[in-house]
């Protein structure tokens, strides 16, 4: 079952529906408001009905004060108090909140026998007016105006902490088509730098990305990681771990043209191509960050000249790529020679990064693909004007999201990474789930015409956290 997220999620069932059950095997137990709890805060335990008013006086505040924060509130109640049930749906509203109510179809004689197990069963007088009431109410959730209405039965199972990795085609694409790049960005290797490279390198191809990329930066960009902290020259980084001898695809994302003379990539792109066998690619852009420029001495044209040099770049590339050695007379460029060797073992693939209208064009008429961030609706716009341009090229992303074994590791994890952000927009924008829920929302990437997910993740520390991202592939 699949629910907006954040959301004010309304439980509906009687007593040994498997609401609670349920429950904590879809949230975090923090996200849970139950009565049952509650009573047992401010009474004896959770059977003592004198702290009724007391537990739900203390679950309405919490409800508040969770929503008000926009996080994701699961009310674990019987759900057949009509007034308290509005009141929430009213709140949803009033926060922006999808408003969703779970109804627990579960038989009456299932709901008798998990009673009956239970060391303090509610008595059967008391179970029964609850399973009539139980059917009166769900007569009428439909007029309440709830955003969704999700029905559980008592078969459904609980959900898993993701799929287990699948057989993978020859070309590493998983089932849903899509290539999945590691994308590696900061480097906390400590005292053993190649041993950590290696590592992590190892272990993306043993859980069966497609490939593993690097920024190129002289600096390490504030988005990722302090600026004292270590980013390698990328083709150097590169060319360690082609001397692993993995199946994986190696390449940048991306590499500046403001950085090098675009022979001078072409050069370190087509050795690592013969170096892996076929298997380099090289993402190219205009240049963006002046700080790093201005530190190592490099210019930083106007943005309509870098583009110009993007352009330039792209067609020097491919002119030093191809066979022989004549002279080279171009659109942008003329060479009077076009030696260079080693060439690449076959079509070394050009990745375009940026989303200008320009750069746009520039991937669609001169790029093998376009490399875009991955957050909707802004994607399915830049998809349809770089489909304007060209119906062929290729469509990248790179997804940035926050992913944990299961809810609890992942909110943990949110906790850690959101710095000053608050909880909820951290969430939000970094997609907080496991990796089911990414596979799941790179469904829709999929149906878009992506090819290619460039995948990174904020607190990637080592080989382990590679492994524990092995369900994406699936």
């Amino acid at each position: 079952m699949s629910l907006p997220d954040p959301a004010v999620v309304v439980l509906v069932g009687p007593s040994g529906a498997g609401k609670s059950t349920w429950a904590a095997a879809h949230y975090r137990r923090d996200e849970i408001v139950s009565s049952d709890a509650l009573r047992a805060v401010v009474g004896s335990g959770p059977h003592d009905l004198d702290a009724s008013a007391d537990a739900f006086d203390l679950l309405e505040r919490i409800v508040n004060a969770r929503t008000g924060r926009r996080l994701t509130t699961v009310v674990d109640t019987l759900g057949t108090d009509e007034t308290r049930r509005r009141g929430w749906l009213a709140r949803a509203r009033e926060v922006g909140l999808p408003a969703v109510v779970v109804v627990f179809d579960t038989p009456d004689a299932e709901c008798r026998r998990r009673n009956a197990a239970r060391d303090r069963p509610v008595p059967a007088p008391t179970l029964a007016a609850q399973l009539k009431r139980h059917r009166a109410v769900v007569a009428q959730l439909e007029l309440e105006g709830w955003d969704e209405l999700r029905t559980v039965t008592a078969t459904e199972p609980a959900p898993e902490s993701g799929p287990a990795p699948a057989a993978r085609t020859a070309d590493r694409r998983n089932s849903q088509g899509l290539d999945v790049v590691l994308q590696v960005s900061r480097f906390p290797w400590g005292q053993e730098p190649l041993a950590w490279l290696t590592g992590v390198a190892r272990a993306a191809d043993e859980a069966g990305f497609a490939g593993l990329s690097v920024m190129d930066h002289l600096i390490q960009i504030p988005q990722v990681d302090r600026a004292w902290s270590p980013i390698p020259e990328p083709w150097v980084t590169l060319g360690a771990v082609a001397g692993l001898g993995t199946e994986l695809r190696l390449g940048t994302l991306v590499t500046p043209v403001t950085f090098r003379a675009p022979g001078i990539t072409a050069k370190a792109a087509a050795t690592l191509d013969v170096l892996t066998g076929g298997r380099a690619f090289v993402g190219v852009g205009a240049g963006w960050w002046e700080r790093e420029h201005a530190a190592f001495g490099l210019d930083l044209p106007p943005p309509r000249q870098r583009l110009d040099d993007l352009e330039r770049g792209i067609e020097t590339m491919r002119a030093l790529w191809a066979s022989g050695t004549k002279a080279y007379d171009g659109r942008r460029v003329s060479l009077p020679e076009t030696t260079s060797y080693p060439r690449p073992v076959g079509d070394l693939p050009v990745i375009v990064g940026g989303t200008g209208p320009r750069t746009l064009r520039i991937a669609a008429t001169l790029g093998d693909a376009a490399n875009l961030p991955s957050a909707r609706p802004r994607l399915d716009e830049l998809v349809g004007t770089l489909r304007r341009h060209s119906e062929t090229v290729r469509i990248t992303v790179l997804d940035l999201p926050t992913i944990g074994a299961d809810r609890e590791d992942t909110w943990a994890r949110v906790e850690r990474l959101r710095g000053r952000t608050s909880a909820a927009a951290y969430a939000e924008r970094t997609h907080a789930g496991t990796a089911a829920d990414q596979r799941d929302r790179w469904g829709g990437l999929a149906e878009l015409g992506v090819d290619t997910v460039f995948v990174g993740i904020a607190d990637l520390e080592g080989a382990e956290d590679v492994e524990r991202l092995a369900p994406l592939l699936a």
